[in-house]
């Protein structure tokens, strides 16, 4: 399917709004997911004309995505990554996994960003980060598109390592989706190590349910959770 190609608007909108001068673009990847870390990347770009292809990472092939991740290590002023692990995710709740995997991401940088282009419509950082949020930015914003690939083949690499050991789970291949390949090795098998056991898909396993982890981080309130899907067989 056809697509605009990214552009600088935004930075450029903060550059001449706020006297920005080093903007990183912010995306993660892993928050839908059932099992694995959830992954920032934080990218710096500058205003140079971005290798070609470059879209949200979603859109792309398996083979295009890895080899524009490739190039654009090289092509980026500078990335870093940030992840937060299913114990984190478990422990304090996803809105808090991602500030804390950003933050990571933000502070490897090697020198820190005047200004963040965050996608999506909620700011998850706050203070004292300035952020900008922009729906679909991986898809319109230069810099947040490369860190949307950077993140992406970093993270499916890792839920490879991680699948080894895990073979029926398949997660070379779902990354640590639902996928129903990932769904009837957690019926069979129960969780790995990797799960995330405070989430919903284990109130229909019954025969794993006693693995499921209370939510400490919940005091009377949920997170706004994406991809919390339940368990349809």
């Amino acid at each position: 399917m056809p697509y605009e190609p990214p552009t600088h608007t935004v930075e450029r909108s903060l550059r001449a709004t706020t006297g920005a001068k080093i903007i990183a673009g912010v995306d993660e990847v892993g928050r839908g997911a059932w099992a694995g870390p959830v992954t920032v990347c934080a990218a710096v770009t500058g205003l140079r004309r971005p290798p070609q292809g470059l879209t949200d990472s979603k859109l792309l092939s398996v083979k295009r995505r890895t080899e524009l991740a490739e190039e654009l290590r090289t092509w980026v002023t500078s990335y870093a990554l940030g992840h937060a692990s299913h114990e984190e995710i478990d422990d304090l709740g996803m809105t808090a996994a991602l500030r804390i995997a950003a933050v990571r991401a933000l502070e490897a940088l090697p020198v820190r960003p005047d200004a963040v282009i965050l996608d999506g419509k909620h700011d998850y950082l706050g203070t004292p980060w300035k952020v900008r949020t922009v729906i679909k930015g991986d898809q319109s914003c230069v810099a947040v598109a490369a860190a949307s690939v950077i993140a992406k083949v970093q993270r499916d690499k890792m839920m490879a390592e991680l699948g080894i050991d895990h073979a029926d789970f398949d997660f070379a291949a779902n990354a640590g989706y639902p996928s129903p390949v990932h769904k009837a090795a957690l019926e069979v098998r129960g969780p790995t190590p990797y799960h995330r056991l405070s989430w919903a898909y284990l109130d229909a396993l019954p025969q794993w349910q006693h693995l499921k982890k209370a939510r400490s981080w919940a005091s009377g309130s949920t997170p706004g959770i994406e991809g919390q899907l339940g368990f349809d067989f």
